[in-house]
């Protein structure tokens, strides 16, 4: 298996050339038919490691299929998802209300199946001596709406901290990182100051961070494993004790409330397609490898298989 590294993110990622249509269905693959066609999938940046790895894999076994592979982050992949423009959405938040509406109205139906977890990181600057943990009320004196040019400066959350700019990188208003994050921290989806360096590319954000000893910003473990000699992970602190995301303290919930799981959402008339069938089990299958490959926290046996389950429930009810 070719390892993909996250490097600087390019919006679409194609993997290989050619490959036309498919004219299978999930109804009518075997095991032995081949199978041919493109798969295109957008949404979550944080998702996205986990979808290149499981991509790759996928096309050196089955060479006639074909990706695209975006991040605009999860809310502009669920607009897409809902214009059907895209077979399979990446998602770091759970489908809105609002979302799911709109694809009943319009007679969308789906799977959501949960692929791993993350755990949000906070980081700061490696040349930032001064923090090593945050409190939640600290994170939402920096983070809420009326923060906005008021809390500045360092010295304004501890008196003790220096008397510098806080230099704000997180995720932009597309990103079901940003809505997680907000909600978890500010008390309400959306709710956020809007002078901070928004990016739905999780690769600026640490570029941002790496490159000012006064910055701090929020993104996905994964994107902080990957450049951990350019950053330096912050504690968070609940009330119950200053705590980093791990595959320890996310799984057993002591890093809260910043842990959250990963999903893929399929569409049903995509998943008549084989090659989409045929991936979404795939990527189910390998998750326990691929997921932790990509830095992120794979789920436990029992639950992969509960989603298994559910996925060949929802393709057996498409014949």
């Amino acid at each position: 298996m070719k390892k993909i590294f996250i490097s600087a993110l390019a919006l679409t990622t194609l993997f290989a050339c050619g490959g036309g249509a498919s004219t299978e269905t999930a109804a009518s693959t075997d095991s032995t038919a081949v199978i041919a066609g493109t798969i295109k999938i957008d949404g979550s940046s944080t998702v996205l490691p986990i979808t290149q790895l499981v991509a790759e894999d996928f096309k050196e076994q089955n060479n006639k299929v074909d990706f695209s592979v975006a991040a605009g982050g999860t809310g502009s992949g669920f607009k897409k998802f809902i214009r059907k423009e895209i077979d399979i959405c990446d998602a770091s938040r759970t489908i809105k209300e609002s979302e799911a509406h709109e694809c009943d109205s319009l007679g969308i139906k789906y799977q959501a199946l949960e692929i791993g977890k993350d755990g949000l990181s906070i980081v700061v600057n490696p040349q930032n001596t001064w923090l090593t943990s945050i409190t939640v009320a600290e994170l939402k004196m920096i983070w809420v709406p009326d923060a906005q040019d008021k809390i500045m400066k360092w010295n304004q959350i501890r008196k003790e901290w220096p008397n510098e700019k806080i230099n704000l990188h997180g995720a932009g208003h597309e990103s079901g990182t940003f809505e997680y994050f907000t909600e978890a921290i500010n008390g309400k989806k959306g709710a956020c100051r809007t002078d901070y360096n928004a990016s739905e590319n999780d690769n600026q954000l640490v570029q941002g961070v790496a490159g000012d000893k006064f910055a701090l910003g929020f993104f996905g473990l994964g994107y902080y494993e990957t450049n951990k000699d350019k950053l330096k992970l912050v504690a968070v602190d609940n009330g119950a004790g200053a705590v980093v995301p791990s595959e320890a303290t996310v799984m057993n919930g002591t890093y809260a409330p910043l842990s959250r799981p990963l999903f893929i959402y399929v569409s049903a008339e995509a998943a008549k397609k084989a090659e989409v069938a045929a991936f979404a089990k795939y990527y189910l299958t390998q998750a326990p490898t691929l997921v932790k490959e990509a830095h992120y926290i794979p789920l436990p046996a029992d639950q992969y298989t509960a989603e298994l389950a559910k996925l060949d429930a929802f393709l057996k009810g498409l014949k």
